[in-house]
């Protein structure tokens, strides 16, 4: 969602600003703007699309000053136009916003009345003409930001510059995330690590209703009730070196071929290749215990935590659900005291998440994160974390963290199931051994690139595109029918394979491609089946099994893409892989933004 930096400097702060919005660009935006404190007055410059219309406009208007702040806006509120890009100002103020002010109409429906003349659709000029008639009554800065904040609703992460106040920026954070960095008489403000690694190593996270006054020498920070507060300030392991493209066109297609590495970096953090055996950290849960596991999570995290249902329940003996994050609080599941609840994240910051995992917990449950970012709100607020060692993923699209999740989750998987009884230590290893094979397995399905390259020219001219699979391959169906729709817009549907007769055969003719992914084990005889079922239909089946699998049935198939012998419950890391190059590759052929598609943000940290 919307990207927020800020800094208090002694150099000139634009340049510094604009860089830091590159970094933050995953994030998704529609516009983007800067002010700086320019002769004690705020002077701003904004700009509606791409960064490279802000870094144009700076070119012919440039900005000076040692203080200023900036902001990527994703719409919410109003349209995406140079007069609801942020800084949102008055000659007094100026704001950046993360989030979503939900009391926005109450608010401005009564500074409306009491003379404010509104310039913008957004609901976060109400933050500012909330802080303008706090000053214009002789409040100070922090006089107005103590003013102000209790009347919000909803969550915010905000930066703030104030005419006159070349010493300060002043930030906040209620349900998204915000971390002030600190330099070398510099400081900043940024909305996560990566924005400002090329900064600070040294970071600071707010917490929940935190406000701070960030001066160059450092910051005063104050929790809800407006008390001083400590925040620890921790090294991030993040660098400005790490979020490269090297040699490659797209952030997307580096980070697939990224997964051989990171997922063997992730299975050695928690698996002893020598001893075949698994070694979590104290998770504060004996596994013995658990009575049934609740995984959490949005968009292809959903598609992480239902495969792991599947492991819990089939490997492990645990009863276990997956649910939509948006929906899981809302559908108020009956929790077991001597369950886990298990939130799936990537960035650590998905609003809806987060915000599940803080119901279960007020309901008494033990709660878990999986997340890639060690520093972020979920991995601090969980019971207790598993990290995935993906390292920055700025595609939006997910890859590499879809795949180190899942690493992550066999290993809690063949964990719990030993310590549970139902794998013997023999049975647990031959898991093991299989997680191991991972890595190169991953390796050998990106040889197959070209290959599905070239299929991906049939794909790329389809309206519609079906994908099949049964078991976890029918998650994988659905993920990877997500990713051709997320950056090539094309219509795609992941269904089970037996469902089809159900309803999705009645769009089946000779211009729907229909993926079907069916590795080797106990239910391919039933996908074979319905290949045959697609085939007698003229559709078109693209083909992804091994190479038996391949050979068999490739009269019925337009294309086959025989993937490396995979032990089924290994299956899902590695087949993912064919499904993310194949959207990558129709995503390149159509010309879309592939690490930018259009109305999608990375980080979703409004509901």
């Amino acid at each position: 969602m919307c990207g927020i930096v800020g800094v208090v400097g002694r150099g000139e702060a634009a340049p510094l600003l604009l860089e830091a919005l590159k970094r933050l660009e995953y994030r998704g935006y529609d516009s983007a703007g800067i002010a700086t404190l320019v002769n004690g007055g705020i002077a701003r410059r904004r700009a509606e699309g791409k960064l490279v219309r802000l870094a144009e406009r700076l070119a012919a208007e440039p900005l000076a000053g040692t203080t200023g702040i900036g902001h990527t806006r994703w719409a919410t509120h109003g349209r995406p136009s140079e007069a609801n890009a942020h800084p949102i100002a008055t000659p007094r103020v100026a704001v950046v916003h993360n989030g979503i002010i939900e009391n926005h109409a109450e608010l401005r429906a009564e500074l409306e009345a009491e003379g404010a003349a509104f310039e913008s659709e957004t609901d976060t000029e109400t933050v500012v003409r909330l802080l303008d008639h706090a000053l214009a009554r002789g409040a100070s800065p922090e006089e107005a930001m103590a003013a102000t904040l209790p009347r919000l609703q909803g969550a915010f992460a905000l930066a703030v510059l104030f005419a006159g106040r070349n010493d300060i920026i002043m930030a906040a954070r209620r349900g998204s995330p915000l971390a002030i960095g600190f330099g070398d008489g510099e400081m900043y403000v940024g909305s996560d690590a990566l924005a400002l690694a090329p900064l600070t190593e040294r970071i600071c996270y707010l917490e929940e209703g935190d406000w701070a006054v960030v001066r160059g020498e450092g910051a005063t920070i104050f929790d809800s009730a407006g008390r001083p507060v400590e925040r620890a300030i921790r090294r991030t392991a993040i660098s400005g070196a790490m979020v490269g493209k090297g040699n490659y066109r797209h952030f997307m297609e580096k980070e697939i071929h990224e997964q051989p590495a990171v997922i063997g970096d992730t299975l050695k953090s928690y698996l002893d290749p020598a001893s075949r055996r698994i070694t979590l950290p104290d998770l504060g849960v004996d596994l013995a215990a658990v009575s049934r596991a609740a995984l959490v999570a949005c968009g292809t995290s959903f598609y992480a935590g239902q495969v792991a249902r599947d492991w819990f329940e089939q490997v492990a003996r645990l009863p276990a659900t997956a649910d939509i994050a948006s929906e899981f609080r809302y559908r108020e599941p009956v929790l077991d005291p001597a369950g886990i609840v298990l939130g799936i994240s990537q960035s650590g910051e998905t609003v809806d998440t987060l915000a599940a995992l803080r119901w279960a917990k007020a309901q008494g449950a033990r709660v878990l994160a999986i997340v890639n970012v060690r520093e972020s709100a979920m991995a601090r607020e969980a019971d207790a974390a598993l990290l995935t060692l993906a390292g920055p993923e700025i595609g939006v699209a997910s890859t590499k963290a879809f795949t180190t999740q899942l690493a992550a989750l066999a290993c809690l998987v063949i964990a719990t199931g030993e310590a549970r009884g139902a794998l013997t230590r023999e049975a647990a290893s031959a898991l093991a051994q299989a997680l191991i094979e991972v890595p190169s397995q991953t390796a050998e399905a990106l040889e197959l690139e070209r290959r599905i390259a070239a299929i991906a020219d049939d794909v790329a001219a389809a309206r519609d595109v079906l994908y099949l699979g049964r078991g976890t391959a029918w998650t994988l169906a659905m993920e990877g029918a997500l990713k051709l729709k997320e950056i090539s817009y094309i219509h795609a549907e992941g269904y089970p394979a037996g469902e089809m007769k159900h309803g999705p055969i009645a769009l089946i003719d000779e211009h729907v491609p229909v993926i079907v992914l069916a590795p080797p084990g106990p239910l391919f005889e039933k996908t074979a089946s319905n290949v045959q079922e697609v085939h007698a239909r003229g559709g078109r089946v693209i083909l992804v099994s091994d190479r038996a699998g391949c050979e068999r049935l490739a009269p019925l198939c337009a294309h086959t893409v025989p993937m490396p012998a995979v032990h089924p419950f290994a299956a899902p890391i590695v087949y993912a892989i064919p499904v993310q190059l194949l959207a990558y590759h129709v995503a390149v052929l159509k010309g879309t933004d592939v690490d930018q598609p259009r109305n999608l943000a990375k980080s979703v940290t409004v509901e």
